[in-house]
């Protein structure tokens, strides 16, 4: 009767050996799936900035050109801010198949890709 409880106790403890050892790898898991999304996050950020400083050149240079071309300044300037405009009335009508599903996508594609390789 007593091996059977010493061997009750020792499955018990290897029991929760494996439950601590499962919980430990599922937060591992997530602390690298985390700091991966957080990481892409961030440096898209530092691209995106970097790509709105050149953006915002090149505009400025296009409204000077096209204001020294049209012979007034603001000329230019309004034919830009109207560019940027119509750009903005696009890339708003068409948010969700330009932006929103593509980032979904890549999230997705980010945080659960990687188990179906894995297994």
């Amino acid at each position: 009767m007593e091996k059977a409880f010493a061997k009750v106790e020792e499955l018990a403890d290897t029991i929760k050996e494996y439950v601590n050892t499962r919980i430990e790898a599922v937060k591992l898991n997530a602390a690298e799936k985390s700091s991966a999304v957080i990481a892409n996050v961030v440096a898209g950020l530092i691209v995106a900035a970097v790509f709105m400083l050149f953006v915002l050149f090149c505009s400025i240079a296009l409204a000077f050109g096209l204001g020294e071309w049209i012979g007034k300044t603001w000329a230019g300037f309004l034919i830009v801010a109207g560019l940027y405009l119509l750009i903005g009335i696009v890339v708003w009508t068409a948010r969700v198949k330009i932006i929103q599903l593509p980032v979904m996508n890549a999230l997705i594609k980010q945080l659960f890709g990687e188990d179906n390789e894995e297994d």
